[in-house]
Formats: C-alpha cells, structure tokens, sequence
C-alpha cells in the first residue's frame, strides 16, 4: 500500500528543511515512492506541497500565535504536521476539519513522544476555530514585518523590495507571486502552427489562448490530462515554456546557418526555441556540467525534430569554452541565478537561506560572461538572461561586464519593433518582466554587441 498523500508532503517539507535539495527533486522522488497513487492523489499532494510553501509564512505567524511551547523550540518535523493541517483547515475548503485534524495527530503520534499528538491535536483544533481573529503587524507602524507574515514572505526580501518598489508594489508583487500560474506552451513552428496547435489542444485543456507578447505561445489554466500523455506533445509540436523565458530567445535573435553557443542550456527548453527560429539550419552548440540534463536534452531535441544541436559537457565557471569550437555568430548565457523570479513556480526558494547571498550568485555570472566573451565573433551578440529581478544579478553585472569588456555595447534594439515583445524592451535595451505587471514569470535580459570600438563606460 502507497503512503498517503499527507505522509509524502511531510515527507518532502522535511527533506526540504534538512538538505539543499530542490523541489523539483524532492518531487520527484516521492512520487517515485508512490507510483501508484491516483490522479486524485497526486492532486491532492501538489496542493498540499506548493500550498505550505507558499503560505508558510502567514501559517507560522498563526502556529507562534497559538502555541505555548515557544516557536523556535518546536521540532521541524513538528512544525510541518502543523502547517499541513492548518494549511488544510485554512486554504483547502473540501476538507473536512476532522481529516485535517485526525491526519495530523496520526502523524504525530509516530514520533514517539506522547504529548506531541496531544499539542498538535490541541494547536489545530483551536486554530480552527480561532484563526481568523489572530492580530498580525500593523502595516503603518512595521510594513516589514506586516507584509512578511500576512503576504508570507521572508523579512530580508521584503525588505529589499519596499526599499525598490513601496509598500503598494511591493504587495501586489507578494500577491501575484502567491498565486498559482498559468500554464504555457511554445509551439514548435518546425512541425506546426500556434493555430493549428491551439485547435489540438481545445480538447486537452482548459481554456488555450494566443499569449500577448509570444508569437508562438499559448496559455492555458488547467491541463485536462497529464501533459506527457497529449498526442501533440508526444509528436513533438510543443514544449512547455513561460512567455517571458521564449522572449530571451527572441532577443538572441538566431539566424538560420549561424552557428550559435547555448551556454548553461540545462534541459533544452531555449535550445529548442533556438533551433525553430532558425529554421532547423546552422548549428546549436549545447553546453552544460551536467551529463544526466544533456542526456535529456539530447532526447527532447529528438521529439522536437531539431538536427542542428550537438551537445558538450563543460564546466563555464572553471574554464573558458575550448578554441576549438571555433567563435559563434551569437551566444546565449541563461546564467545561473537566485531564481528570485521564479518563486510563483518554485516556492522552496522563499525559504532558502542561500538566497539572501545575491553577492555569490553575481560573482558565478560575472565569471561566466567573462569566459565566454572572447568566443563571440566581431559584430556577434552575447545575450545574458536570468530569472531574476533583483539589482545585484541585473544591472549590477552589466555594468561590471561593460567597464571590464569595452569593445561591448548594448543592442537598445534586439527585437523588432513591429514585434509585440519589443514594448518590453527599455530605452536603455534591458528586458524586465514582473508576475504582477506581466503575468510571467521575472525575468532580466539583455543583448550585447561586441564591436571593434573601444567604448569608455567610466
């Protein structure tokens, strides 16, 4: 008999608070322990798993409000019993109080203390019956700590933002970030069109709309079957991608017969996007660290009927891209990042200590700019892209990378004009999206330009 739904997300928090694991990863794993859980199940356990995340914050401040052994004293694996159950009693109105209540204490009692079942079973009780009267900060007098447990957000990032964007941006921010995203398709113009995919998939999912600023994306609410088992996917005519991630391609703007670098290229997702624009002519160089993601690249290329790409291990970080491969017309740098931009998809990296140090993740992105800099050709363009939004990964490198590389400038023009994703672009050239102002995902990109003019920042 599989475990239950509730035992694998306590089981994934727990893993969550002692390694450094991803979700994604963490997912994975304990899904494989309950194969053979329904789709109901399954249901059962992402909302239960990116619920907690997302609302851990707001769930703790009502936990410390309740409880009379004092916060920090309380077991970790305690603790997430308790934001499961409250979690449910709370957001998840088709539960009813006593599954919610009775799991938990079950739960409980496994860990061998006898009074812990009795404080969790306490603890729940009266947070349901009192939780709407909890008193949380007062916004005027500490905004901080105000937003931090009512939107659940940490209080070093909330506080990064007020300082950015004011209290009201900083909300809307918080709120679009809690919310649950669309999902959305890329066509793969290789084997289709975005209309005839949009008529494909009217049967396979709920609501499929042309995306604003995309050509070739679809966005859609609610997947009526699992996405690996929708024929159109399996013959290839899309992947599943953000709009803001298939504009960073866009600003790469590969030609077909270029010979391009995708450094970082991870699971393939922009080599794809590449490949389309170019007409699957030219060639993609693919590079990564990471055998197992190349692996997998080297596989959905093949569902996707790209033929252009080769792919590469290599470590960025430690040394420069081999003379060898020859320069490239263009090159791609999705760097390594905080994801900071990506919380609404990934909610773990609220709670992920690593992330307040944006000053590591600068240096890794200035030393990869660095060593692949010298392998653009003369009048190439070198895209650098993260999903994030935070200052120290955004302009913070670019003008690093410029005052160290004088014959780079930035294209103020990458896209078209007549192309809707232009309006994205600043006067200054930079890309920027915001979930709160775009519905996509953060993101910061920019394109540059490496001529044979010295060019003085300073």
């Amino acid at each position: 008999m599989p475990p239950s739904p509730r035992k694998i997300a306590l089981n994934i928090l727990n893993t969550l608070d002692a390694t450094r694991t991803t979700l994604d990863r963490a997912m994975d794993a304990a899904i494989a322990e309950g194969i053979s859980l329904s789709r109901r199940d399954r249901a059962l356990l992402n909302a239960l798993v990116y619920g907690v995340l997302r609302w851990r914050g707001r769930i703790d401040w009502i936990i410390d409000h309740f409880s009379k052994t004092p916060f920090k004293k309380i077991d970790p694996p305690i603790l997430n019993i308790l934001r499961l159950g409250l979690f449910q009693i709370i957001y998840l109105d088709r539960i009813p109080l006593s599954a919610a209540v009775n799991t938990s204490v079950e739960m409980a009692k496994s860990k061998q203390k006898p009074w812990v079942a009795g404080f969790v079973n306490a603890l729940l009780r009266n947070g349901a019956k009192r939780h709407r009267s909890v008193l949380f900060p007062d916004p005027l007098k500490n905004p901080t700590a105000w937003l931090s447990a009512e939107k659940s957000f940490p209080p070093w990032l909330i506080k990064k933002w007020l300082a950015r964007f004011g209290i009201d941006e900083t909300g809307n921010l918080c709120d679009a970030v809690n919310t649950i995203p669309p999902i959305t398709a890329r066509t793969n113009t290789l084997k289709t069109t975005r209309r005839a995919l949009l008529i494909s998939l009217e049967n396979e999912v709920l609501n499929p709309v042309p995306t604003d600023f995309s050509p070739s994306g679809i966005r859609f609410s609610t997947l009526k079957t699992a996405v690996a088992d929708i024929q159109s996917f399996k013959n290839g005519e899309f992947q599943i991608q953000d709009e803001a991630a298939q504009i960073i391609s866009m600003l790469l703007n590969p030609q077909p017969d270029e010979t391009i670098l995708d450094a970082c290229a991870g699971l393939g997702g922009k080599t794809g996007h590449i490949a389309q624009l170019m007409k699957n002519r030219g060639s993609i160089a693919a590079v990564d660290n990471s055998s197992d993601k190349l692996h997998r690249l080297e596989a959905e290329m093949k569902r996707l009927g790209v033929k252009i790409v080769t792919t590469r291990r290599h470590d960025l970080l430690r040394k420069p891209i081999p003379g060898n491969l020859g320069l490239f017309d263009r090159i791609l740098l999705d760097a390594p990042c905080s994801g900071l931009g990506v919380i609404r998809r990934n909610p773990d990296t609220k709670w992920a200590a690593s992330k307040k140090d944006l000053s590591r993740y600068q240096a890794r992105q200035i030393s990869l700019l660095t060593n692949l800099a010298p392998r653009v050709k003369q009048n190439g363009r070198l895209v650098y892209a993260v999903c994030s939004t935070e200052v120290e990964e955004n302009e913070a490198v670019v003008e690093y990378f410029l005052q160290k590389n004088p014959c780079f400038t930035i294209d103020k023009t990458p896209i078209a004009p007549a192309a809707g994703a232009a309006s994205l672009i600043s006067p200054k050239g930079w890309f920027r999206s915001f979930p709160h102002q775009h519905d996509m995902d953060g993101f910061f990109a920019i394109c540059f330009i490496k001529t044979d003019i010295i060019i003085n920042y300073s």
